[in-house]
Formats: C-alpha cells, sequence, structure tokens
C-alpha cells in the first residue's frame, strides 16, 4: 500500500425510500457493515431531520463511515473511509448497498495520504 488510507464515496440511487427515512435501520445497517469488516467502533452520532432524511457518522479506530440521505429522491450519499490494509471496505460498501436495496449505484476509491515516505518504503 502506497497510501495511509483509501476513502471510497458511494452514491446510490433508485433506493427504497422508506429505509432511507429510518435513523433505527440506518445506524443499525452501518454498524453491522463496520463490525463485519472487523473494525473498531469508537461512536457514532445519528440524527433524523424533518421532514425526511437522515444524517449518521461511525467513527472508527480505522477513520469512519457516514452516510447523509435524501428520500424525496430515492438517493444516499456514502463515505467508507479507512485507514490499514487489514480493513476491506468494499465488503462494507456491499453491505450497505444491499441494506438500502439500492438498483443503481456509483463507487468512487481514492487514496488518501500518499507521502514520499511511504512510496519509498514501499520500494526497498
Amino acid at each position: 500500500m502506497n497510501a495511509l488510507g483509501t476513502h471510497i464515496l458511494l452514491e446510490l440511487h433508485d433506493c427504497d425510500t422508506g429505509l432511507l427515512d429510518d435513523l433505527d435501520h440506518l445506524r443499525s445497517s452501518l454498524m453491522q457493515a463496520a463490525i463485519d469488516v472487523g473494525a473498531t467502533i469508537i461512536d457514532d452520532v445519528f440524527h433524523q431531520f424533518s421532514p425526511h432524511g437522515v444524517t449518521g457518522v461511525i467513527a472508527i479506530a480505522e477513520s469512519h463511515l457516514c452516510i447523509h440521505t435524501w428520500p424525496e429522491y430515492g438517493y444516499a450519499a456514502v463515505d467508507v473511509f479507512t485507514c490499514g490494509e487489514n480493513f476491506k471496505p468494499h465488503k462494507a460498501v456491499k453491505q450497505i448497498v444491499k441494506s438500502v436495496r439500492s438498483n443503481n449505484y456509483k463507487v468512487t476509491e481514492v487514496e488518501r495520504g500518499i507521502l514520499p515516505a511511504l512510496i519509498q518504503t514501499s520500494i526497498r
């Protein structure tokens, strides 16, 4: 690995609108995704908007998982940012996609913290 972490940006379209407005479901889904990939959960904060929508973040020792939903559009934005090589963020992404029943999604992966020292160390 030539980077400190992997940041996955997940665009979820055509989701189940009821699930996108269900704070308990979303908290449970993201927590389970974190547990299933072996993350160390530190804390979580979720908020229900009025008239609809949820935002939430799960802080993990390896970084974070977060979601922001727009049920009126059937859309959610999700970040899965992880550090270290033992954490498999794509497994969390698959679980989150399934949990909101997204029929159309896009995954963008960004390497974060590409440092000269890491590049030199990995060459040796």
